[in-house]
C-alpha cells in the first residue's frame, strides 16, 4: 500500500484514510473493508503507532488512526462516523439495516466488538498491560498506555470482558444459522459482520500469506489466554473466514511500497 505522508495527505482531494502504517489495525482494516466494498476510492495517509504523530493531531484532533477526511468536511475518527460517510457516500451495498431492530441490534453488536470496554479494546488491554508491567517499558508503549486508558486492574477483566461477548456473538450466529442466515443480522451483509472480521485478527491470526503481519505482532495477537481461547468457537471462525472470502477478499494490503 501506498501511504501519504500527513503533509501530502492535507494537501490532497477527495477521500482521505488515516492508517496505521505497516500493520493490519482492526479499527482501521474494518474501514478500509468498508470503503472497499462500497468501491469507494481514497488515499492512505500513514500514522506511527505509538508515535507522537503532532502533525496528524493538528490537523485531524487526533493522534491515533483510523481517521476518514472527506474534501474540506472535518475529520471523521469515529469508526461509526466513518461508517455513516461511507453510506452517504456510496448508499449501496447498504451496511447499515433499514429494518429498525435489526438497526438496533447491528449497532449492539458493532459496539460490543468495536467500542470502548469492548473485544478489540479488552484484546489491546490485554496485549499492553503486560508491557507496562515492565522496569522500564519503551515510551512508544506508555504512549499507547495513556492513550488508551491501560491500567493494570483491568489486565484481571479484560480476558473475561472478551469471552463475554464472543459467546454472545456465536450465540448470535447459532440463531441466524437456525434460521436460514449465514449473517449476524438479517439475510445479506452488515458491518457487524465486517468488524468481526476484521477484529477477529487480534484472536485469531489469518495465515502470513494472507496477512503479512511482523512477527511480533502475530505473536501478540495469538496469545489470548485460556479464557479467551474457550470461546472462540470454530462456528466464529468459520464466519470470519466467510466474510473475508465472499465479501472482503484476500491478501491483506497494509504494507508500504
Amino acid at each position: 500500500m501506498r501511504y501519504l505522508s500527513v503533509e501530502e495527505g492535507r494537501k490532497a482531494p477527495g477521500l482521505r484514510l488515516v492508517l496505521t502504517q505497516g500493520v493490519p489495525g482492526p479499527w482501521g482494516e474494518s474501514a478500509k473493508a468498508i470503503f472497499k466494498i462500497k468501491g469507494l476510492a481514497y488515499q492512505a495517509v500513514a500514522q506511527e503507532g505509538g508515535g507522537e504523530n503532532t502533525q496528524l493531531q493538528e490537523w485531524t484532533g487526533q493522534a491515533s488512526a483510523p481517521v476518514a477526511v472527506y474534501q474540506d468536511e472535518p475529520a471523521r475518527g469515529d469508526s461509526i462516523d466513518i461508517l455513516f460517510l461511507a453510506e452517504r457516500l456510496a448508499p449501496e451495498p447498504a451496511l447499515i439495516p433499514q429494518d429498525m431492530q435489526q438497526r438496533v441490534t447491528m449497532f449492539g453488536l458493532a459496539r460490543e466488538i468495536i467500542g470502548r470496554r469492548g473485544l478489540g479494546w479488552s484484546r489491546r488491554i490485554m496485549m499492553l498491560a503486560p508491557l507496562m508491567q515492565q522496569a522500564d517499558p519503551p515510551e512508544s508503549i506508555r504512549r499507547l498506555a495513556q492513550r488508551y486508558g491501560c491500567r493494570e486492574q483491568l489486565l484481571n477483566t479484560a480476558p473475561f470482558e472478551a469471552a463475554r461477548i464472543l459467546d454472545h456473538l456465536a450465540a448470535t450466529l447459532a440463531r441466524q444459522s437456525q434460521r436460514g442466515s449465514r449473517y449476524f443480522v438479517g439475510d445479506t451483509l452488515s458491518a457487524v459482520d465486517i468488524y468481526w472480521a476484521c477484529f477477529s485478527v487480534m484472536l485469531n491470526p489469518l495465515p502470513a500469506e494472507h496477512c503479512p503481519m511482523p512477527d511480533w505482532l502475530r505473536a501478540n495477537y495469538a496469545d489470548i489466554g485460556p479464557v479467551v481461547a474457550a470461546s472462540l468457537v470454530p462456528a466464529l471462525l468459520a464466519h470470519r473466514d466467510f466474510v473475508f472470502a465472499e465479501h472482503i477478499g484476500l491478501p491483506l494490503d497494509f504494507l508500504p511500497q
